[in-house]
């Protein structure tokens, strides 16, 4: 498994292409902007996007969404408590399509031969997902390096984003942290040294 990382737009927000090195079949994770810069990357390496997850529904992390997916004829996977339909909150704008589909909590999708299993890990917004894919972890604006996503916005509740950075730290073993912005991390170092995991930890 290949995980590349493409930062997009004005928030550097991480969307990440991973791999499937044998097959060159695809995921695409949170394509928030600059459909081209990810399409290009897709078509220099040969790759053919599978599926399209998202971790949750800020338009940082969803600007590009239609446009790959148009090009790719991908699945599109977001929470549905995310959808524009279930919510007034203007920073949730993405509508989930008429092909598109809803995962939740306990989901395991299989797309480029890459097994993605589903941990709802809502407080930065009412439907954010971790997604865990072998040693991997995709926590989007839930979990960063040395920090966690902000819930000032409307939807975010810092007792679940708590609950959820318990349910991710409690998880067995350590991971690679791939967040929706800024660098990546270790689950462990999180466990060790974030104040947020700690406190949550703790609570």
């Amino acid at each position: 498994m290949l995980i590349k990382t493409i930062p997009v737009g004005q928030l550097e927000t991480n969307c990440y292409v991973v791999t499937n090195e044998d097959t060159l079949e695809c995921v695409v994770i949170d394509p928030g902007d600059e459909s081209n810069t990810i399409l290009d990357y897709m078509e220099s390496n040969h790759l053919k996007c599978r599926a399209i997850l998202l971790t949750h529904g800020h338009y940082d992390h969803v600007g590009a969404v239609d446009a790959v997916a148009e090009e790719t004829r991908a699945v599109v996977y977001m929470n549905e408590r995310d959808d524009a339909r279930r919510s007034a909150d203007s920073h949730l704008p993405y509508l989930l399509k008429e092909n598109g589909r809803s995962y939740d909590d306990g989901d395991v999708i299989e797309a480029a031969g890459l097994r993605f299993e589903v941990i709802a890990t809502p407080g930065h917004t009412p439907g954010g997902v971790t997604l865990k894919c072998g040693d991997a972890l995709f926590t989007g604006d839930t979990l960063f390096k040395g920090s966690c996503g902000r819930t000032d916005l409307p939807g975010g509740n810092m007792l679940e984003e708590l609950a959820s950075l318990r349910r991710i730290c409690e998880l067995d073993g350590d991971y690679e942290v791939y967040p929706g912005h800024m660098d990546p991390s270790t689950l462990e170092r999180e466990r060790e040294f974030n104040y947020y995991c700690r406190s949550a930890m703790h609570a």
